[in-house]
């Protein structure tokens, strides 16, 4: 890989300009001694920078934003961020302090940042993100009154921070030494591997950190109370925006491995200082039986003893985890509809198949209303009648790409883009399965005129991959291409922000998943930590495609209507992914497995997980977790719905033009 090249920003007309105008933006209060005279910051350090009307939008409704204060804080050699959402600034009077306190940023230290990027969009306000070494981004920053260039102006003068020219907007920090790091910090790529400890935090440097953090945080009351359960430093909900980047994570999820791989070769050829990786482990005792497992070539490795499960899984599951039941036939069925067709009880109904899933033989009556496409309440001859009038406005709208000529395909690149991915995902969807198989199959062709169909419906968010997978099964069931493309539709109000440019879909799944991890098995997030596994990007197959290519067909139709009646939560799929970690948790720690290591032994776990025993343990997980583990995803993280607003006005997730 080939290293980008950086320039200093030194000779930059904009900041040179930047640093005469910057103090009229930064409020610095100062005592004739030349310290900051704020309450908020402890004796010894100095506010560099401060700077109010900075906004966090947590989702898409304007009502929803969060204006707060920016600071940087000097104290010694070491310079810190803080956001602190002002109080009573939130323009929706519904979201709570707790809501608010996800999103607070206390005292992070710049030796801990890897990059930050600069966006400013044709339409709208400039806004960054700062993206931490462990791969994880900051919420994205938006700047109402200006003052993005005066805040890199001031980073500037206080620690090492260069523009690479591969990417204007990216702005590389304390990165001098490290030319893999360089590399993977130009392209907003998270880190895959552990290179071992930064060169750049010392000892004295994480100390002064931690030291900052607990003395800032206990003086911040005259802006926002501090939470009684949430001392963390920050809420992670965003991840860099890069367009090549989304479409590598998205479309070539597959080659990360062997990224991964070659570039952790190459970086153990260039340095042997940590010794790292080099040695193949021995395996753990306690392998669970039905995972490939390859033996030790190393004899001489003795395996460190694995830290207990705090939780003690299998009691608990006894405890909590009901066993399965038989699937809901016809007859019972029939049981919770009146006269009229209208489901009588549908906390009642949708517990039962929480527990047993459904007869293939009456999903595609079923399916419609998990999906919420048919209302409980509708009766027979309003679900006919909505079904005729969406079939008139699906092909409505699929008669808009159908009536696109040669000559009008020639000039309409985007449309030849999306057309050329759909037509390679179709062919290679589910070919094994009798009802897409063979040659110049009728259901294959639907298949691509749906997902051709919904790139027009929704035009902002388009075609990724992936979506063929969540297409395939209800397809299957419905077995009309009218009704499954609402259907479809559907499910994709959930499940489309796992498909953004911008990733904030699918990393905020990953960040609750490590916050329900560190609150139901901390020695194995303390694992994930010390590994630089924080991102759990070895799990995002499993977020993308809700675990669709780690069970057989007639699994996964059962496991996704389970996870649809949203029983318990609508999160359980995070719950899902936890009890699988748990279950295999031996092995990871037993094993010493790194990122690299990790997302092969993910991947390979695909056709070895008994479903039955993960719901259960999933259940067990969600019950014992409570309000504590519903307080660690934040408020509209898929699969849940945006929150509803009146006069709630959308914003572009991408300033680029389609």
């Amino acid at each position: 890989m080939q290293e980008p090249e950086l320039h200093d920003l030194s000779d930059d007309a904009d900041y040179a300009a930047s640093l005469q105008q910057g103090s009229a933006s930064m409020m610095i209060t100062r005592s004739d001694s030349g310290r900051s005279t704020s309450s908020s910051v402890p004796e010894g350090s100095e506010i560099v920078y401060s700077k109010d009307n900075v906004t966090i939008h947590p989702s898409q409704y304007a009502s929803e934003r969060i204006s707060g204060r920016l600071k940087l804080i000097k104290q010694g050699s070491s310079l810190f961020m803080t956001w602190i959402p002002l109080k009573g600034q939130s323009t929706n009077a519904r979201l709570s302090e707790r809501d608010r306190n996800l999103y607070t940023i206390r005292a992070v230290s710049f030796t801990d940042v890897r990059s930050i990027r600069r966006r400013t969009p044709t339409f709208g306000w400039q806004y960054i993100i700062v993206v931490l070494s462990s791969g994880i981004a900051l919420p994205q920053l938006y700047f109402y009154n200006g003052g993005v260039k005066e805040f890199l102006a001031t980073i500037k003068q206080h620690i090492f921070i260069v523009r690479s020219l591969e990417d204007a907007n990216v702005f590389l920090v304390n990165d001098f030494q490290n030319p893999l790091q360089k590399t993977l910090s130009s392209l907003e790529l998270p880190v895959y591997i552990a290179s071992g400890p930064s060169a750049s935090v010392s000892d004295g440097g994480e100390s002064s950190s931690y030291e900052l953090q607990e003395r800032i945080g206990g003086s911040i009351h005259d802006e926002i109370h501090r939470p009684s359960q949430n001392p963390g430093r920050q809420k992670h909900k965003s991840h860099d925006p890069a367009r090549d980047l989304t479409i590598h994570v998205l479309e070539k999820f597959s080659l990360v491995t062997k990224f991964a791989r070659d570039t952790s070769s190459q970086l153990f050829r260039e340095s042997n200082s940590n010794g790292y990786g080099a040695i193949e482990r021995k395996s753990s005792s306690q392998t669970p039986p039905d995972v490939p497992h390859k033996p030790s070539t190393d004899a001489e490795i003795v395996p460190e003893p694995v830290p207990s499960d705090p939780l003690e899984f299998n009691k608990m599951t006894l405890v909590w985890g009901k066993p399965r039941q038989p699937p809901l036939g016809s007859e019972e069925w029939a049981t919770f509809l009146d006269s009229e067709g209208r489901v009588m009880d549908a906390k009642a109904f949708k517990t039962r198949i929480f527990y047993g899933g459904v007869e293939h033989t009456i999903r595609r009556e079923v399916w419609p209303f998990l999906l919420g496409y048919h209302a409980y309440d509708s009766t027979y001859a309003e679900r006919e009648y909505l079904k005729s009038t969406k079939k008139s406005a699906y092909e409505t709208v699929r008669q808009q790409w159908q009536s696109i000529s040669t000559e009008q395909a020639k000039r309409f690149t985007k449309f030849r883009e999306r057309k050329g991915l759909i037509d390679k995902d179709v062919v290679r969807t589910d070919r094994a399965l009798p009802f897409y198989d063979g040659d110049d199959n009728p259901n294959v062709n639907i298949l691509r005129d749906i997902l051709l169909t919904y790139s027009f419906y929704n035009f902002d968010l388009g075609y990724c991959q992936g979506m063929s997978d969540l297409l395939s099964p209800i397809l299957f069931v419905m077995e009309d291409e009218s009704e499954s493309f609402w259907c479809f539709v559907a499910l994709m109000e959930r499940l489309g922000p796992n498909f953004n440019r911008d990733q904030n879909g699918m990393h905020s799944q990953l960040f609750a998943l490590s916050k329900l991890v560190e609150l139901l098995d901390s020695p194995l997030h303390n694992y994930f930590k010390q590994n630089d596994c924080l991102n759990y990007f070895f799990c995002f197959r499993w977020v993308l495609i809700q675990f669709k290519r780690e069970f057989e067909y007639k699994k996964t139709m059962r496991l996704w209507e389970v996870l649809w009646t949203h029983y318990l939560s609508e999160h359980l799929h995070l719950y899902v992914c936890v009890a699988i970690l748990k279950r295999y948790r031996n092995k990871i720690i037993g094993e010493h497995m790194d990122f690299d290591t990790l997302l092969k032994f993910t991947n390979e776990l695909s056709g070895h997980i008994d479903l039955d025993a993960i719901l259960r343990d999933a259940e067990a997980l969600c019950i014992c977790a409570g309000e504590n583990g519903a307080a660690r995803i934040p408020p509209g993280t898929p699969p849940s719905l945006p929150i509803e607003s009146e006069n709630a006005l959308l914003y572009a997730q991408d300033d680029e033009v389609l």
